[in-house]
């Protein structure tokens, strides 16, 4: 069970990420970050009474896990913002690597011989998508500006964040229920990005953001795909390492949404880079 919730969780990923692009065209990245996370919350509160009783120590690794997200978010909008969704895609597929060495070395999970081979499929993949000639200058350019290196580093830099989140997950979900840590979570989240606003005095454009309709998808997304994730975590037999590789499922739904919706070129490459990786998915969960 846990290994299809987790695949639920990969693809609504991937989805998540064609809305994001959607409601990035309407509003700021601070005004689809603490909407979406608002209305998130709204969403849960029905499920405030079955969040209480957490014991206080665990309060800290929850405000803990926010902050990173938050910080993850922020670098990941701004990527998504500059650069093709496919290209994203593939460059997102690199918290696979992260999360498996915090799963080896943090907790002592121990790689199978189907789970090396195929680690080193998605490995494979990255590396073609990375040093195939003037691949990224190509695609950036597709989004119709220079897009700056820097833009690329966010993206792999919120990856090696929502790895340690989801190292987290594992963590915390040992001890509380999936009501608790999503309730609690999405609460600290957007007390944290409320927080962002009034500090820096960033101004909102409040009516436009609560009409952008992709807001409202873009939280009814994340409650059901963060509920099947912690569901999943809070399984026996779970492991972080092949939920690791589960979770990029989502990648062939961005590639496919660059070329169809957005209608990006020079998406078969990174088609074949999917492919590779999603070898090395199929491989890895045997």
């Amino acid at each position: 069970m846990w290994v299809w919730l987790v695949l639920l969780y990969g693809i609504l990923k991937g989805v998540r990420e064609i809305v994001k692009k959607k409601a990035l065209e309407k509003n700021s990245t601070i005004e689809v970050l603490f909407m979406y996370t608002f209305l998130s919350f709204v969403i849960v509160l029905p499920s405030a009474k079955l969040s209480m009783g957490v014991e206080p120590r665990f309060y800290l690794f929850i405000a803990a896990k926010a902050f990173v997200i938050f910080l993850a978010w922020m670098l990941s909008f701004q990527a998504i913002r500059r650069m093709p969704i496919s290209l994203y895609g593939v460059l997102d597929l690199s918290r696979v690597l992260f999360a498996t060495m915090l799963g080896v070395i943090v907790l002592q999970e121990v790689l199978g011989v189907f789970q090396v081979v195929g680690l080193i499929f998605v490995s494979a993949g990255l590396l073609l998508l990375k040093y195939r000639p003037g691949s990224v200058r190509e695609a950036v350019a597709l989004s119709g500006e220079a897009v700056e290196i820097k833009y690329v580093v966010m993206a792999f830099t919120s990856c090696m964040l929502n790895a340690v989140s989801g190292l987290l997950d594992k963590i915390l979900m040992r001890d509380i229920s999936s009501f608790q840590l999503q309730f609690w979570y999405l609460l600290f989240l957007t007390l944290f990005y409320l927080a962002f606003i009034l500090i820096t005095r960033t101004p909102v454009n409040w009516k436009r953001v609560v009409c952008n309709k992709w807001v409202w998808l873009l939280s009814l997304l994340i409650v059901v795909a963060d509920r099947a994730l912690f569901l999943a975590n809070g399984m026996e037999g779970s492991r972080v390492t092949m939920m690791t590789l589960l979770k990029q499922s989502g990648c062939v739904v961005t590639i496919l949404a660059g070329r169809f919706l957005f209608k990006e070129k020079n998406t078969t490459h990174k088609l074949v880079c999917a492919a590779v990786i999603i070898a090395g998915i199929v491989i890895g969960v045997r």
